[in-house]
């Protein structure tokens, strides 16, 4: 289990977490947008650094878009597509997630 569904509020923090990839342990979160969960690779399109500047803050001030600390793009939460900034039309890598029984859980 990555988190409980309560730990996430639409628009609030995320909670991080790591994936195990063959060269080692990669940071990812997840967050809640209109009602669902959605997970990504914490690492921006366009430069292969973590989005979040304070630990677990994901969203801009708009609550509507996930942005990077550092170069500023931005995404949309529901397809980690950027709209915005210096990697416009990237995309953040997506992870399979699935809210039930109270939990938020990786899928594979």
């Amino acid at each position: 289990m990555i988190c409980t569904s309560a730990d996430l509020q639409d628009g609030g923090d995320g909670v991080r977490f790591v994936v195990a990839r063959p060269a080692g342990e990669v940071a990812a979160f997840v967050v809640r947008f209109d009602g669902r969960v959605y997970a990504y690779l914490n690492r921006c399109a366009h430069v292969p650094i973590e989005l979040d500047w304070v630990p677990g803050r994901f969203f801009d001030e708009s609550r509507r878009y996930l942005i990077c600390a550092t170069h500023g793009a931005m995404y949309l939460p529901d397809t980690g597509r950027c709209v915005a900034g210096p990697c416009r039309n990237g995309r953040l890598e997506v992870l399979p997630v699935v809210e039930r029984d109270g939990g938020v859980f990786l899928v594979g």
